[in-house]
């Protein structure tokens, strides 16, 4: 039996302008054309330009009149953040929605960005850091909503505090939840810090629950030449309306958390269906590993100054 599709209604978001990471395909992809479709006029920042013209098309495809653009980015890269930064500044137009999506999971064997991080947390979490810092007066000026999206796997594993960047013992999946945790307790510090500064920034958090998105499929770029058997299981759980999700429902919390007027700084929004792999959008309890204000003060002063030292260097 086919299930019934999950959906929510966008508000009407003309005159609003957005970012969006990671929406060359998968969950991006549809946030992306959701956004658009409400009215927002959408700009894609991407690692990929074949990739981003793809994308474009398919958001044009099914809403014509979109207000929809590609820029270029490697969260991988500092330098590429700070040149879409610049170019983003140089537009001097108010930023009102910035999803931070885009992400890379699980290399099998450990790797570094560009800037000498491991890859995982320099792109998840430091690339998307950066971004903010770089954004910050547009994203003032357009008392934007800046939602972060995690994962479930930020319920398990924790910040290696000692070891960041993972060089005396490397495993993907620990490495993979330390930069969703981190990412969770930066988004949460932003709300925190914009409430005491008066920025007028709500920041929040969403997580898409588990759907057959290629995070887990053969990125030949990470090391990874087949699908993963994770991929290969939450695919036949998804097309059977088993449990998890599909990449169109995925996507719904982060949209509800970054357009709707019930959404909250500090808050934190995913699937509400069984163990919070799939079903309809809705607030839950922060995971354990996000609840420490101490941690969270913690990673954006870490990160800010990791981000510092990259700068002098």
């Amino acid at each position: 039996m086919a299930r019934t599709p999950i959906d929510i209604t966008l508000p009407d978001l003309s005159g609003r302008r957005a970012v969006v990471t990671g929406a060359s395909d998968g969950i991006g992809l549809g946030i992306a054309g959701r956004l658009a479709a409400a009215g927002a006029a959408v700009v894609l920042p991407v690692r990929n330009p074949a990739k981003g013209a793809r994308a474009l098309a398919t958001i044009r495809a099914t809403a014509p009149e979109a207000d929809v653009s590609l820029r270029e980015l490697d969260l991988s890269s500092l330098a590429s953040v700070a040149a879409l930064g610049q170019a983003l500044r140089g537009e001097d137009r108010p930023i009102h929605i910035l999803i931070n999506n885009a992400g890379v999971m699980t290399p099998p064997d450990r790797q570094l960005t560009a800037d000498g991080f491991e890859l995982q947390f320099g792109t998840n979490h430091l690339g998307h850091v950066a971004l903010v810092r770089e954004l910050l007066p547009l994203l003032r000026a357009g008392r934007a909503r800046v939602t972060s999206q995690i994962s479930i796997a930020a319920n398990q594993g924790a910040i290696n505090w000692d070891d960041l960047n993972w060089e005396r013992s490397y495993n993907g999946m620990k490495a993979y939840s330390q930069s969703k945790i981190a990412m969770g307790l930066f988004g949460l510090e932003l709300a925190r810090r914009s409430a005491t500064q008066g920025w007028g920034i709500t920041s929040n958090l969403s997580h898409p629950g588990v759907a057959a998105t290629n995070l887990l499929a053969a990125r030949p770029e990470v090391g990874r030449d087949r699908d993963t058997l994770g991929r290969r299981v939450i695919r036949m759980l998804s097309a059977a309306g088993i449990l998890v999700g599909t990449v169109a429902s995925a996507g719904l919390p982060a949209l509800y958390a970054a357009t709707s007027p019930d959404a909250v700084g500090g808050g934190f929004y995913g699937p509400a269906g069984p163990g919070h792999l799939g079903g309809r959008p809705a607030e839950q309890s922060l995971f354990s590993r996000l609840r420490s204000a101490d941690d969270a003060r913690r990673m954006w002063e870490l990160s800010e100054r990791l981000l510092d030292e990259h700068s002098r260097a």
